[in-house]
């Protein structure tokens, strides 16, 4: 799951909004607020974001936002620069704030410089598909949550598909050639991912509506807009002969996002010797774990072994079976406190966003009743009956994924997010904050003795840590230039034991999402954190008591956190 900033609404209304398949006229996006008091400011500020980025706000329960999209127009876009450069300044100007409101301030600048730097200096939006992927044009709200009755959002997604032409007659615009390899691949998939849902699952989610004049509408609008996607589709495949392998951000700019992003300032090169020194101890943990799981086996063998383990009846029902699990440990042990009674329920992932193999889609702030989605991805039917066993989780493995995406980790840290005091802890949650958590969670959970610590345990734990320090590795390398994709496929493969297809999929996601060396580098921040911060106040047990003070920010860099919580002069990147 990538959450690199998420937004909610000030007061939005369930039910009654976007109930016509035309789209309301947008509200203006407002003018800099006049000076007044912090509160005032971030108030009227966020309602100017929510106007600028409306597929963001309706993602976080702000329906009168149903149906729209932000504008990808060159003016759009400039638009939304001058905008952000507004937030940094007029945050900048509140100087003399108390402690919580202080925190706020500093929050709001990061996330605007966070997204002014893929928007301006990485320039994605003419770079890569990426940006408009994860950008609003997946229409799952309207379909997986049940916010209002399924004419109202049936209505609201024909407004979206309305949306659809002009916004793919941008990107189209925006995007330059030649264009590398991995981009083209990465856009195909999910362009024509879109294409196939905006008239396959999609309209089956509303066939048993009865209104013919509205399945009419429907029909027409969803055909309209998957012709768009495919439009954009073929237009990447005349692409592949002039591809490139020109992909690294190079290594000043890499360095730039993570100051932008996640108020990290460390040296790339200290940022490498840490990574290696984690892959070098999670593999000697996993040296000794094979031993006793799989004596005189290799490695390879080993991680094999465990994977041959499969759920009996599929990796849905088996993850069904966890969550109770994982729950009753998480209770037992005393690790945090879960909060309120929500529900992450679990099913297959929809076909167009099947590249991922499992992801849980949370509910906004502002939602009500509305239960969170763990999606994991199903083999693909048309592959042989081998490869098929072979994509499927080992029973282990998936424990750890599921450990990752719900208890304790993404799930239950969305429950205190949305409960945070800050309204920025209830909008934004960064991605080192969410990723880092979530796999921080994976170690935590084997240290404190799931499953009794087995080594069958430890190696499902391992090999997702290792996977995500090759991530790290790979996301430093590539986009410094000390690493193309094939070392990095290499080094998935042969110091994190990927296979062969897994090992190819990470390397080329590595070259369109750079950041995701987060999962690691969170993780590594937070047990530190974790480390400084219990170091006086009882080691193991004041665990529950750092992960909720740690939860209740929301979802800020972890350098911020550090500060507020260790009491430093401050912000600063610790491992």
């Amino acid at each position: 799951m990538k959450t690199t900033w998420l937004l909610g609404p000030l007061c939005a209304v369930l039910a009654g909004c976007a109930t016509t398949a035309s789209v309301p006229e947008a509200p203006p996006v407002a003018a800099a607020p006049a000076p007044a008091g912090w509160d005032a400011f971030a108030a009227a500020t966020i309602d100017r974001w929510l106007a600028i980025d409306p597929a963001a706000a309706v993602y976080q329960g702000a329906h009168q936002y149903d149906g729209r999209l932000a504008d990808w127009s060159e003016a759009g876009l400039k638009a939304r620069g001058d905008f952000l450069r507004s937030v940094i300044a007029g945050a900048q100007a509140y100087t003399a704030l108390p402690a919580s409101q202080a925190f706020e301030r500093d929050y709001m600048i990061q996330v605007a410089k966070g997204q002014l730097f893929w928007l301006e200096d990485a320039d994605q939006p003419h770079t890569n598909p990426a940006w408009y992927v994860g950008g609003g044009l997946d229409p799952n709200v309207y379909i997986s949550r049940e916010y209002a009755d399924k004419p109202t959002r049936m209505k609201a997604m024909i407004a979206f598909f309305e949306q659809v032409p002009q916004a793919a007659a941008n990107i189209r615009r925006n995007l330059r050639t030649p264009m590398p390899a991995s981009f083209i691949k990465y856009g195909i998939s999910a362009f024509g991912g879109f294409a196939d849902y905006y008239t396959g699952d999609a309209r089956a989610a509303f066939a048993d509506v009865k209104d013919p004049a509205l399945q009419a509408r429907f029909t027409a609008s969803s055909a309209a807009a998957a012709q768009a996607m495919t439009g954009l589709k073929t237009w990447l495949e005349s692409q592949k002969a002039t591809q490139t392998q020109d992909f690294a951000l190079g290594a000043e700019r890499f360095s730039r996002m993570l100051s932008a992003t996640e108020a990290v300032d460390v040296p790339l090169a200290e940022l490498t010797a840490v990574g290696k020194a984690d892959l070098a101890r999670n593999r000697a943990a996993l040296d000794a774990a094979c031993a006793t799981f799989a004596p005189g086996k290799s490695i390879p063998d080993c991680v094999e072994k465990m994977n041959d383990r499969k759920p009996k009846d599929g990796d849905v029902a088996e993850a069904r079976r966890q969550i109770p699990e994982l729950t009753a440990f998480v209770r037992s042990q005393g690790l945090v406190t879960i909060p309120g009674t929500e529900q992450a329920l679990v099913r297959e992932s929809p076909p167009y966003n099947r590249q991922n193999g499992a992801y849980i889609d949370p509910p906004g702030p502002y939602e009500k009743g509305i239960p969170s989605i763990y999606y994991i991805s199903p083999p693909d039917p048309a592959w042989s009956k081998e490869k098929q066993h072979d994509y499927l989780s080992g029973e282990s493995d998936l424990l750890f994924t599921s450990v990752h995406e719900v208890m304790p980790g993404h799930f239950l840290q969305f429950l205190h997010a949305n409960r945070s005091p800050s309204m920025f802890g209830r909008l934004f949650v960064g991605y080192a904050y969410a990723e880092g958590w979530a796999h921080y969670a994976e170690e935590m959970m084997y240290e404190a003795g799931l499953r009794g610590g087995d080594a069958e345990t430890h190696i499902g734990q391992l090999s997702n840590a290792l996977l995500r320090d090759c991530r790290f590795l790979s996301a430093i390398g590539m986009h410094s230039g000390t690493m193309t994709q094939a070392q990095s496929e290499q080094l998935f493969r042969q110091q994190c034991y990927q296979n062969e297809g897994t090992a190819d999929q990470q390397a080329a996601r590595g070259t369109y999402d750079p950041a995701y060396l987060n999962y690691t580098l969170g993780k590594l921040m937070i047990r530190k954190l974790r480390a400084d911060w219990t170091a006086t106040r009882g080691g193991r047990a004041a665990w529950k008591d750092f992960h909720d003070q740690f939860l209740s920010y929301g979802g800020p860099p972890i350098p911020l956190v550090r500060r507020a919580m260790m009491g430093e002069p401050s912000a600063r990147a610790v491992f």
